[in-house]
């Protein structure tokens, strides 16, 4: 399911309940999670929603590319706020850029903007890829 780009990346609203319908029901299969609601049966099955998921995979993404942990250049996808010394937060912070269309403001480097940049500064300033991915599922 997560190899097609419309169910990896859905932009559209339908698209996204579709795609956590079919989770909903999935977890229905569960005989003793039936009668819960779909959150709790997330919670007992130790799963998150398919929009959370999609959100943590970006941001260890950016995390990767930001930090140079990836062989791409970081000035391809993103462009970096001025200056980080009157910044709240970390000296990471991201620009967001104009989009006249609907289409580029689902792009990767446009929708990871402002989740990326309320994250706090001992998550980002992580050492490595795991501690990002450690702290930013623990906070």
């Amino acid at each position: 399911m997560e190899f097609a780009i419309q169910v990896w990346s859905p932009y559209l609203k339908r698209d996204v309940e579709c795609l956590e319908g079919v989770q909903r029901r999935a977890t229905k299969l569960v005989k003793e999670f039936r009668k819960l609601s779909s959150e709790d049966r997330l919670c007992k099955l130790k799963l998150t929603s398919l929009v959370d998921r999609w959100l943590r995979v970006d941001l260890i993404e950016t995390y990767k590319i930001v930090t140079g942990k990836e062989k791409v250049r970081k000035e391809d996808f993103f462009v970096f706020s001025d200056t980080c010394y009157n910044l709240r937060g970390h000296c990471y912070k991201l620009a967001m850029t104009r989009s006249r269309l609907e289409v580029r403001r689902n792009f990767f480097s446009q929708r990871v903007v402002g989740a990326w940049n309320l994250l706090p500064v001992h998550i980002v300033e992580a050492p490595d890829v795991k501690a990002f991915e450690n702290r930013y599922t623990t906070r």
